[in-house]
């Protein structure tokens, strides 16, 4: 995949802003927002609710930006940020068919492991941001797909061509630091969430990059996402009202 962006000074400007933000400020606010809705849940059955909404804005206002950075730079073509059809399917299609399968089949076994009252592996990261209610679960959704459609074209598009057009590094090189800020965002999650965010990031890159486009890796963020906010039940033994 090849980049050459050219960003103008006001889009420069603007994209030095959201990724600082993006690479120091989001993290230490996502960890704090997310204790705060620990300790809310345990009395307040609206708390992911107003949590899920908050998040979902934000993410759009980052989506909206970038926009607006695409649009104050003429240099800056759109297939820079992702925005094509994918190329070289054939490289890629099969792992994406084998991912696919592996969430699903994944899904229904952990679905079933879950019910018998066991715990899922990995749940513990963000146990907190399990749906107990349909109004949760309604709210769950568009978190994912928000999640998804804005993560990918800021944290890997924006991102990565920041990285070639104004930062001078090579692609493999801009798309692994896009990937550290990506993995710091979800610094709520622990280490252990974060290792686990790591490996499925650099898959996502890797079709990004191989593709050249954001489509495959909008898709599949938001099927991973919809795994485990949508159709994963809540950890065992939790009701609306406890406490972790």
């Amino acid at each position: 995949m090849s980049i050459s962006a050219s960003f103008s000074t006001p889009g420069l400007l603007l994209t030095v802003a959201l990724t600082a933000y993006l690479a120091f400020a989001a993290p230490w606010l996502g960890k704090r927002q997310y204790d705060r809705l620990a300790r809310r849940r345990a009395h307040d059955p609206r708390a992911l609710v107003h949590a899920y909404r908050l998040w979902i804005a934000e993410e759009w206002i980052w989506l909206a930006v970038t926009a607006l950075i695409l649009a104050l730079s003429p240099g800056l073509d759109p297939a820079d940020l992702g925005f094509a059809m994918p190329g070289h399917l054939d490289q890629v299609a099969p792992a994406v068919v084998g991912m696919t399968g592996a969430i699903v089949i994944g899904t229904l076994l952990l679905r079933r492991l879950a019910r018998s009252g066991r715990a899922v592996p990995g749940q513990a990261a963000f146990a907190e941001l399990m749906p107990r209610t349909p109004a949760e679960r309604w709210h769950g959704l568009a978190m994912a797909v928000t999640a998804g459609v804005c993560e990918e074209i800021v944290y890997r598009g924006l991102l990565i061509a920041f990285g070639v057009g104004v930062l001078g590094l090579g692609t493999a090189a801009a798309a692994a630091l896009a990937l550290a800020v990506f993995v710091a965002g979800h610094l709520y999650q622990g280490w252990k969430g974060m290792v686990a965010v790591t490996l499925l990031g650099f898959w996502l890159t890797n079709v990004y990059l191989s593709t050249g486009s954001l489509l495959l890796p909008i898709l599949m963020h938001v099927l991973i996402d919809v795994r485990g906010l949508v159709c994963m039940p809540a950890p065992a033994g939790k009701t609306v009202g406890q406490a972790v």
